[in-house]
């Protein structure tokens, strides 16, 4: 406990003794991160927003007109019991002709002289979100159009592959800044921890000479590495939810008036302390480092 005690004591002494070098390495640790932390911030969100998105995607079953009672319950009953579909809406012919007037009123012309209902009946599905795909959703389609009573699949494929599109090169995206700023936060902390280093060298050097082993000798710095990373990733928490704050005060007003209303969140508990986690362990790393580095200058 008292060599514990004494690695502690002299990682927070590195600290409060290097004030300038320790407050150069927390604000760039912490511009750092809240640099990613942006970047993580925009694509919770865009993920969400893409998300609530793929919630609208549907399929719609089109049925043939002289599909019986029977035949559309046992169309229902199997649809039903479909994995993918999640949710399912039976149309009849008359409501999608009301539809059809009330979504397209000055096309209403296109019905008359056709005397009966051309419209068919449907079902509108909605899927499963682990089968929300565009390989899913086509081999899904296809099956379904070998059923009895099924005229005709459609679903709109485009946005489909559009929405996972847009979701690899946002995931993409966010890997590779993500290990860029890694590295840049890593060596950022290796070489404040080298000019502290550097400072001691001579105490340093001595603690070898009487005994000192390696562990003991680096463990301090390897704490210090680690608070620093923490306290970086705090203030860049700090940084970012005050960003976020100000932002959303001032997107209110204009998405109002535009009739919008984004539903933006901030990091969920869990993600903030993964972030404060992520900022100790580049800490620690960048720490080690800079050990490595020394050891091998003295070789």
């Amino acid at each position: 406990m008292k060599r514990i005690g004494y690695m502690i004591r002299e990682a927070l002494t590195n600290i409060r003794v290097n004030q300038t070098t320790t407050i150069i390495a927390i604000v760039t640790m912490a511009f750092t991160l809240a640099c990613f932390g942006v970047f993580l911030l925009l694509y919770l969100n865009l993920r969400g927003a893409v998300g609530a998105l793929q919630d609208d995607i549907k399929v719609i079953v089109y049925l043939h007109d002289n599909l019986s009672a029977q035949g559309l319950a046992d169309l229902q009953q199997r649809l039903t019991g479909e994995p993918e579909a999640a949710a399912l809406a039976y149309v009849s012919k008359e409501k999608a002709l009301a539809d059809f007037r009330t979504q397209f009123p000055s096309e209403q012309s296109l019905l008359q002289g056709l005397g009966e209902n051309p419209l068919p009946a449907s079902f509108e599905v909605t899927l499963a979100p682990r089968y929300r795909s565009a390989d899913s959703v086509k081999r899904w389609t296809d099956r379904l159009k070998a059923i009895p009573g099924v005229a005709q699949v459609q679903y709109s494929r485009d946005w489909i592959d559009n929405l996972a599109a847009m979701i690899g090169y946002v995931e993409l995206a966010s890997v590779a800044v993500g290990l860029l700023l890694a590295a840049a936060s890593v060596t950022i902390i290796a070489n404040t921890i080298r000019l502290t280093l550097y400072a001691r060298r001579e105490e340093i050097e001595i603690m070898r000479l009487i005994g000192a082993t390696g562990a003991f000798i680096k463990i301090p710095y390897l704490l210090e590495g680690a608070v620093l990373g923490a306290l970086g990733a705090l203030l860049a928490l700090a940084l970012l939810k005050s960003g976020f704050e100000f932002m959303t005060v001032h997107l209110a007003g204009p998405g109002r008036v535009l009739g919008l209303t984004p539903k933006l969140g901030f990091f969920p508990i869990q993600v903030s302390v993964w972030l404060v986690l992520a900022g100790l362990s580049l800490g620690t790393v960048g720490s080690l480092v800079s050990l490595v580095g020394l050891e091998r200058s003295r070789a």
